[in-house]
Formats: structure tokens, sequence, C-alpha cells
């Protein structure tokens, strides 16, 4: 036997109990984990600049001054400067559901063609360097055009990019590296993102500076443009932003082709850092950006996340890195807590797309 439905008021009354009830369930327990959630799915940078702060927390209180002097933290960004710098590049492109994994090697053959322009054939350095920013503009749009009017996946475009990339460049340098007295002697400007600057005991680097550019001018242009606003439509759901009035095609070629001007900035700002024009070096470009982009809380599923992000992201791999060296720790180690953050960055990711905004 079934017992008998309330009937008027008292059924009213009985809906507004259960409804009361629920309303009571879900905001309860899970009241401060569902506000953290959205929080976090509002804010996506806020996962990464936490662990960023309680990592400079953790080596602070267990190096004291030595970690927390203005030429350690400055040394961080300089070490960080170019996967940075790479990462802004990357990040745009994982923004729009893409990959990109012929960054490192356009930055290095950007920085090739800077070199040999300037000793192989006498150019002005400053020719050079506006055709080392070409290259990379134009690599980028070539990456650009296959994928979005050819329709081919962005890995695959990239994954054989990147390989003919590294081979032309190899072939083309003839595997010679210019010498750092010899640029510093005849082309100084090739250096010039290596120039370093005293700031109350703190040294920064041109490089440094324009990262730090570089990611304001993106973050604002995402945030707050036309443009911006059509690269996470275009992440989001392809379909529905063309049916919206997006231009999908050109959106995603502007994209690639800006990701390859920066790779070539990079490449640049390459060789101010380590002196030399080296095709052998930036090797690991590839994988240090897309560790950066994926802990700096950027969805590879595109659609979600911030430069912002991207750039704590870099930041934490540089803080565990000077930090552990410091503490006399295995190199490995580094490796180590950096993998668990990029399991733990793709698990956040997962937890959070589950809001419902």
């Amino acid at each position: 036997m079934t017992e008998p439905r309330p009937q008027g008021q008292d059924y009213e009354s009985a809906l507004k109990d259960s409804a009361a009830a629920v309303a009571e369930f879900d905001h309860g327990p899970q009241g401060f984990t569902r506000k953290f959630q959205h929080a976090l799915h509002q804010t996506p940078a806020l996962v990464p600049l936490i662990v960023l702060v309680a990592a400079i927390a953790v080596f602070g209180l267990l190096l004291g001054s030595k970690f927390f002097s203005p030429f350690a933290l400055t040394l961080i960004l300089q070490q960080v400067q170019i996967v940075g710098i790479v990462a802004a590049a990357q990040s745009l492109v994982i923004l729009t559901a893409g990959i990109d994994l012929s960054v490192g090697a356009i930055m290095v053959m950007s920085s090739v063609v800077m070199g040999q322009f300037t000793f192989r054939y006498g150019l002005p350095v400053e020719v050079a360097v506006a055709c080392g920013l070409l290259c990379g503009t134009l690599l980028g749009f070539i990456n650009g055009w296959l994928v979005a009017k050819v329709k081919l996946p962005p890995f695959i475009v990239t994954l054989g990019m990147w390989q003919i990339v590294l081979a032309a460049n190899f072939l083309y340098s003839r595997n010679e590296t210019i010498r750092s007295q010899d640029i510093r002697d005849q082309a100084p400007l090739l250096q010039f993102f290596g120039t370093t600057l005293e700031i109350g005991g703190a040294r920064l680097t041109y490089g440094v500076i324009f990262m730090v550019l570089l990611v304001i001018v993106l973050a604002y242009a995402l945030r707050h443009t036309a443009w911006g606003r059509h690269v996470y439509a275009v992440g989001d759901d392809p379909e529905a932003a063309e049916l919206s009035g997006v231009q999908v095609s050109r959106t995603l070629i502007s994209v690639y082709m800006l990701s390859g001007l920066i790779c070539a900035f990079a490449g640049w700002a390459l060789i101010g850092r380590i002196g030399s024009v080296s095709p052998t070096s930036g090797q690991l470009a590839n994988i240090e950006s897309i560790t950066a982009v994926v802990i700096g809380g950027i969805s590879l599923f595109g659609g979600r996340g911030s430069i912002l992000g991207a750039f704590f992201g870099a930041l934490i791999v540089g803080v565990f890195t000077l930090g552990l060296r410091l503490l006399g720790a295995d190199a490995q180690w580094t490796f180590l807590l950096i993998g668990l953050l990029i399991i733990a960055a793709v698990a956040v990711d997962q937890w959070i797309r589950k809001v419902s905004v």
C-alpha cells in the first residue's frame, strides 16, 4: 500500500519542503567546494598563482634570504625568459584547441637566419633581424594555412613542420655556430635582449622585460579585443563561432602567424641569452612550453585559460628548478615534481570543466 498523495495546500507545502531540502543539500557541505570550483572556472590563472605562491613560501622557509635575495628572484626570471616567450606563443595555439610542436624549431631557425644573413651575406644587422622575424611569421602562416584551409590536424601539421624546419636549420647553417665574441664585435644588436640592467641589486635583462610586456599585451588583447574573443570562441566551439559570424579560418591563420612571430622574437632573445647563434640550441623548447601552458591552467581542449596562467606556469618551473638546486637536490627531483604537477594540472582542469556556468 502506498501512502495517500497530499491534496491542495498540503501537496504544495510538501513540494516546497522537498525543494528546500534539496537546496539545503546542494548548498550545505558542497557549498564552499562549488563556489571554489566556480571561481577557478572564472579565473583559470588562480590555480597556478596559488601553486607559485606556495612554492615560493616553502623554498623561502627552507632557504631563507638565500632564496629571497633580489639576485635569486631575478635569476628565476632570466632562466625562464625564453620558455615564457615561447609559452606565450604556444598558449595562443592551445586556446584554439590546437597544439604547436614546431615552436622550438621556428625559434632556432629564426635565430639562425638572423645570424647567417648578418655574417654570411653581410646584410645590415637590422635587416637580418627583420628577415628572421619574417621567417618565423611565414612558417607560422604555413602552419595556420594547413590547419585552417586544408583542415589537417594541428598535431600532424606542426609535427611535420618541426621535422622539416629542424632539418632545414641544420642544412642551411651547415651545423656551424657563430661565436659570441664575433657577434659582440660585429653585430651587438643580435645580443640586444641579453643586455643587463642593475636595479637595486636585481639584475634584469631586456629579454625579461620583453617577456613581461608581451604577457601584458597579449592578456589585454585576449580579454578586451574582438580578436581575443574570437580566439576563445574558436577554441570553445568552431562551428558555433562560425554561425555567429566569426571568420574561423582567418582567426586560426592569424593565431599561427602571431605564434611564429613570437617564436622569432624568442629566437632573437635566445641569442642574447646564450650569446651565440647555435643550430643545436633550444631543443627542449617544445616540451617546456607545453609544460608551462598545462601547469598554467590553459585547457588542452581549448577555449579556456589565460596567458597570465602560462606565465605563472613558467615561473613555477623556474622556482622549483632554482629552489631544488640551492637545496643541493638531484636534478631528477625537478623532473619528478614537474611531472606530478602536469598530471595534477590536467586533473584539476577536468574537475573545473564539470562546473556549470
